[in-house]
């Protein structure tokens, strides 16, 4: 099973032009892992960048997201060959379920199965979900099997830090991914953070993101600069001593950025 790569590049909200050019430069930095989704609405945009890119097939790690509207048995694989059609290739490396079907129209079970099924038939070499409460995830690993549901993408930032999601996921060697890392940009003058960032000679963006890969999530920050990008990939060579680990620890408030109404679980 190919490992999940522990940084990409996010590409929520990006689109057209925008998202070509940022997914053209984080290739030419060396960014490998590409994160989007059927609801983002520019797969196909991603795969003309890639196409462009010249970077290896091979060489990458491309992620996208099943939307709500597919998860019943009969549309899922389909929904999931179009994606592959818009991105040019032949299989996506991990395909995820976005978001649990609102009011459990469709089952976990359902969709997981189908998933698994999609999985078999090589259009995707990994699954995993999305958006999940502990109890939909206990469903979504009782439906995919032992060892099947490679990574759970959570809102996971310093002022969200999902304590009881993360610890039930190691508990079942299900890897965290964390999305919204910089919490739509709120915790950048963070005074803790900031302090931080001042004594390793380093930014605010770097230190949140230092901060979720010591905890051993991946993460998935987006940009349209290539100075953000760059500052974005150096992240990875940040080390945060365990003093600021627990200082970071405590500004966790329970602030939920992403929490569509309808669409979102009853969270733990």
């Amino acid at each position: 099973m190919t490992t999940l790569p522990r940084f990409g590049l996010g590409t929520f909200r990006l689109k057209g032009q925008t998202v070509i050019d940022s997914v053209l430069t984080a290739l030419d930095l060396g960014y490998r892992a590409i994160d989007t989704a059927q609801i983002y609405g520019n797969e196909a945009e991603i795969g003309e960048a890639i196409e462009r890119s010249g970077v290896p097939r091979s060489q990458l790690f491309i992620t996208t997201k099943v939307w709500t509207e597919h998860l019943a048995a009969d549309h899922l694989g389909s929904s999931l060959r179009e994606s592959l059609d818009k991105l040019r290739t032949d299989h996506v490396d991990l395909a995820l379920i976005h978001w649990p079907s609102p009011g459990g129209a469709v089952p976990v079970a359902e969709s997981v199965v189908a998933l698994r099924a999609a999985q078999d038939q090589g259009l995707t070499r990994q699954i995993g979900i999305s958006n999940f409460s502990i109890a939909l995830m206990k469903e979504a690993i009782a439906a995919a099997g032992s060892g099947r549901i490679a990574t759970h993408q959570v809102e996971l930032h310093p002022y969200l830090q999902n304590r009881q999601v993360a610890a039930f996921a190691r508990s079942q060697g299900v890897a965290l991914t964390s999305y919204m890392t910089l919490g739509y940009g709120e915790v950048l003058a963070d005074p803790v953070l900031t302090e931080i960032a001042a004594a390793h000679g380093a930014s605010t963006a770097q230190v949140a993101l230092a901060w979720a890969l010591q905890l051993g999530h991946a993460v998935i920050p987006s940009s349209t600069k290539r100075e953000h990008l760059q500052a974005n990939l150096a992240a990875q060579q940040l080390k945060l001593t365990d003093a600021e680990m627990a200082r970071i620890a405590t500004l966790d408030r329970g602030q939920r950025l992403v929490n569509p109404e309808g669409l979102a679980p009853v969270w733990d």
